[in-house]
């Protein structure tokens, strides 16, 4: 049997016990994808990280996992990921990693650390769903008198369906109906999520010059819905959402979300001129420790 190394850090934290958690694997070198799914599904989190020895000029590369499915892309476990590596490396600051959806560059800004979206070839995506905006309502325990604007498919690195809503106040009542998931739309890869979230407000006197409240969904492997704490991902989209809608861009947006599931997190949001779409948060350690395989 081997020895693997792995971190429990996390991430977009305001507490240590805040943020959505995350396990890295040091160096994951040796472990079959098979016994990867396998690890990723022991811990259980909502994503497990294997980094391996890099290629094409990045500090690492790695494979992100949930408990049922291998990610292209994903924000929590590429923040985390980077505070590992660099501690690795003595504090390296900016550091690359090589994921399926392209390399990625993340620095350390303050106690944060920030990566630009991997935007696909020729920017942001945005498609309707097959699903009607009174069913996707429905599949949320909500009105559809509640929305915004029609939920759509957004690509920024990792496909997930947003969700705008009129207020606050209905992202904190939304609750998904599990009865429904059957009829509930899947991306491109089958995954099937909802970000719901609520217009842009004044942040007030703050670095941040607005203000979002913010839920994600999924289903898992057991057919059931769960609540994500912090999804770098979908909040990267949500700058996606704001460049294709014609909402005012540039703009720095600060992001709540995990308060209902018990895990606060603050994420912040920036789509500055140029359409780059930067998604950052604070890592906090928990502790190291070792598998054997």
């Amino acid at each position: 049997m081997a020895e693997y190394a792995f971190s429990l850090v996390n991430v977009f934290a305001r507490a240590p016990f805040g943020g959505n958690p995350l396990c890295v694997f040091e160096d994951a070198l040796g472990l079959t994808e098979s016994q990867m799914q396998s690890l990723a599904r022991q811990f259980n989190l909502s994503e497990t990280v294997f980094v391996l020895p890099p290629e094409g000029g990045a500090d690492a590369r790695v494979r992100i996992f949930t408990p049922g499915m291998e990610l292209p892309f994903a924000g929590h476990p590429l923040i985390g990921t980077a505070h590992v590596v660099s501690r690795l490396a003595g504090g390296a600051s900016p550091v690359t990693l090589q994921t399926q959806a392209g390399a990625v560059t993340l620095e350390a800004v303050g106690d944060d650390w920030v990566f630009t979206a991997p935007v696909p070839s020729g920017g942001p995506r945005m498609n309707r769903p097959l699903a009607s905006n009174a069913e996707i309502a429905a599949m949320l325990g909500l009105q559809v008198d509640d929305l915004l604007d029609h939920p759509v498919w957004v690509d920024t690195g990792n496909e997930q369906l947003l969700v705008p809503v009129k207020n606050p106040d209905i992202v904190r009542r939304a609750q998904p109906n599990a009865a429904l998931l059957g009829t509930w739309p899947a991306n491109a890869r089958g995954r099937k999520n909802a970000y719901v979230f609520s217009p842009l407000e004044s942040a007030g006197p703050t670095r941040f010059g607005k203000r979002a409240l913010a839920r994600y969904f999924f289903s898992t492997v057991t057919g059931g819905i769960d609540e994500d704490p912090g999804t770098g991902s979908a909040c990267a989209n949500l700058g996606g959402w704001l460049i294709l809608t014609g909402k005012e861009v540039p703009t720095h947006v600060k992001v709540e979300q995990g308060t209902f599931v018990g895990r606060p997190c603050t994420l912040q949001l920036e789509v500055r001129p140029d359409g780059a779409i930067r998604v950052g948060g604070r890592v906090m350690p928990l502790g190291q420790g070792v598998v054997n395989v």
